[in-house]
């Protein structure tokens, strides 16, 4: 593991931070490797790059990689000056600009801020109000700052530029910092200032992976014993680079034991370590599973089911009820109309019992029989309609009572369906998970009907903070899943360009080691030339010493003018393999100021990876930390409760 996380040519130290993200996807936020301009040494024309993806045999600045390059995301560009990145944050949204001001006075208020402050204020403050809260934020930083009485509007982009504040805000942004379209930039730079407080903050409590054999020098890394090792695994893997070899594990392996016993790395820290970074990694694999189910649109559907049929439930209840008051209100009129029948009835019996006893007691005249026939008649015609009356009230009385059973077993098979998913849903009994000891249970028939509908209602106040308090809960979720992953791509995209970085640097010094190699031959070539050339001459000697005989003064002239060009062609030849010496020197010069360059970028690039994890890791404990105060807190209510 610890092999992948070292680079073999660059890599300053082996770091004891579990890695939240590949290694091939690790890279600096801010800074990649600047281009520097080429010498050219007389015949040692160097050329620029012309490809990124060509490849040659892998030396030891790390394994060999190929694909196609991806568009840079870093704020800077590839090797040279600044771009103007975009700003990736919602600004403009008037959701995200609230969050961020209740998320900034949520900080100047734990934190004592001096003024005053209010929702209006921070909805538009003034350029006076926005300084005195960007001093009391920077003071967390550095305690002892103080903010200029004057040119202030400049001060404060100065502060931020030299924070490496990603972004540029403007200098006339700060004469109208209130305004509508100035204010979320502003209020954007003060949520980054307020990070990096808290960044601060959090490794402040973290002890230093290094401490145990760092605390006397500020950089493990400075130091003879360090620069020895470095360069002796250089010369080593360069010197088996160049007779061919393409890996250098047992190099890598002795290096990494060396600068473990330099420092004295602890084993056991490390196992800790990467147990922890396996841990966090299964639970970010399991987050992200869940987020690409996408539970809270199922939840979303599953909820508004509920709704609907709970909204059904209660108006098909609330019918019911009216029903069942009207069945009772035609139960009460018939049973004070029968009441009245029979009280009638029994009134007529009597008035009977006393004519036909006044009948027997008395003589009767014809015309008293006749009228006494008539009244009977009518009576009997009284008591068969009343009578009548009484069976069509009993008869209606019993089809009302079939109906009542009939609602009664469709109110009953409803509270069923409603217990089974109260049940499903952990509601009911008292005891169950989501009931937080409230009684969600109907009971039907068992009271009256104000009390019914009393927990009727109660019961919908209960559902309804149910539903809100898993809506807060699934929208926080979703919200930190957003984050990061904004901040997992975030850092692969940055990777990604310095891994096109290291490829036009490989590049670069494949060109190199082909030029050397041409420079080389073309020498050995120059000096064959010259060879034979002074075997021309040793020979056109000889010759002039055999026609010495043809004329002494001739030929000694002539082999003075052979010694002259021959010192001159010596001379020349010096001087020649001076410059091819002096521009060699000059390209390994070049190489080994590249190699520092390289070197320097690469460390800053590990200073800040590491920051990069540490605060993830901080972020995911904290979330973690919240996780468990908010599940802790839940069961004191549903205890208290």
């Amino acid at each position: 593991m610890e092999r992948g996380r070292m680079s073999r040519a660059t890599s300053s130290r082996l770091s004891e931070l579990p890695m939240r993200v590949q290694d091939s996807n690790r890279m600096s936020m801010v800074y990649t490797t600047p281009q520097s301009k080429q010498p050219s040494f007389g015949k040692l024309n160097i050329p620029k790059p012309q490809s990124v993806n060509s490849e040659r045999r892998t030396s030891f600045f790390g394994a060999r990689t190929s694909g196609a390059s991806m568009p840079r995301n870093s704020t800077m560009s590839g090797f040279g000056g600044p771009e103007k990145i975009k700003d990736a944050r919602p600004l403009h949204d008037k959701s995200f600009v609230q969050q961020c001001i209740r998320q900034l006075h949520e900080f100047l208020t734990e934190q004592g801020y001096p003024g005053t402050l209010s929702a209006k204020t921070l909805q538009s403050p003034s350029t006076k109000e926005f300084v005195k809260m960007f001093e009391f934020i920077y003071r967390q930083l550095d305690p002892s700052f103080e903010m200029p009485n004057s040119k202030v509007e400049e001060e404060v982009p100065a502060i931020l530029k030299a924070l490496r504040y990603p972004f540029v805000l403007s200098k006339c942004s700060m004469y109208s910092v209130g305004a509508p379209h100035t204010w979320p930039q502003a209020l954007g730079a003060l949520m980054w200032l307020i990070d990096n407080v808290k960044i601060k903050w959090s490794l402040s409590k973290q002890e230093l992976l290094f401490s145990d054999f760092c605390e006397d020098s500020d950089n493990i890394e400075d130091g003879a014993g360090y620069n020895k090792l470095f360069l002796d695994y250089t010369a080593e893997t360069y010197s088996k680079f160049m007779q061919g070899d393409d890996t250098f594990e047992d190099e890598d392996e002795t290096f990494i034991t060396k600068l473990k016993k330099l420092y004295n790395v602890d084993e056991s820290l490390l196992s800790v370590m990467e147990e922890k970074h396996r841990i966090l990694s299964d639970e970010l694999e399991r987050l992200e599973k869940e987020s690409q189910t996408d539970r809270l649109m199922t939840k979303r559907m599953e909820r508004m089911k509920l709704q609907t049929d709970l909204k059904q439930l209660q108006n098909y209840r609330s019918s019911l009820e009216s029903f069942k008051a009207n069945l009772e209100n035609k139960a009460s009129e018939l049973n004070n109309e029968l009441e009245n029948a029979g009280s009638h009835l029994e009134s007529l019996k009597h008035e009977r019992n006393e004519l036909q006893h006044q009948m027997q007691n008395q003589k009767f005249t014809p015309a008293d029989v006749e009228r006494i026939n008539r009244e009977k008649r009518e009576l009997q015609q009284t008591i068969s309609s009343l009578t009548k009356s009484l069976e069509d009230a009993e008869q209606h009385k019993w089809n009302e009572e079939i109906a009542l059973a009939k609602v009664k077993e469709k109110a009953e098979l409803k509270l069923s369906e409603y217990s089974k998913l109260a049940r499903k849903l952990k509601l009911i009994p008292l005891s169950a998970e989501n009931a937080c000891g409230r009684d969600f249970e109907i009971r039907p028939f068992e009271c009256a009907s104000g009390t019914m509908v009393q927990h009727k209602t109660q019961i919908q106040m209960l559902l309804t903070k149910f539903i809100s308090d898993v809506e807060e809960e699934n929208s926080r979720l979703a919200n930190m899943n957003l984050s990061l992953e904004e901040s997992s791509e975030q850092v692969n995209s940055n990777i990604m360009d310095k891994s096109n970085d290291m490829k036009q640097l490989r590049e670069q010094i494949r060109k190199l080691d082909e030029q050397l190699d041409c420079e080389m031959q073309e020498l050995a070539r120059e000096e064959e030339d010259w060879a034979e050339e002074m075997e021309s001459v040793e020979n056109h000697r000889k010759l002039l010493e055999k026609k010495v005989n043809y004329g002494y003064d001739e030929a000694v002239q002539q082999m003075k003018a052979a010694q002259q060009q021959y010192h001159l062609v010596l001379q020349e030849t010096n001087e020649e393999r001076r410059t091819v010496a002096n521009n060699l020197a000059s390209v390994f010069t070049t190489a080994a100021n590249h190699l520092s360059v390289t070197e320097k970028c690469l460390e800053d690039l590990h200073s800040r990876v590491q920051r990069v994890c540490f605060k993830a890791v901080e972020e995911d404990e904290a979330a973690v930390q919240k996780l468990r105060e908010t599940l802790k807190t839940f069961v004191t209510k549903a205890n208290s409760l």
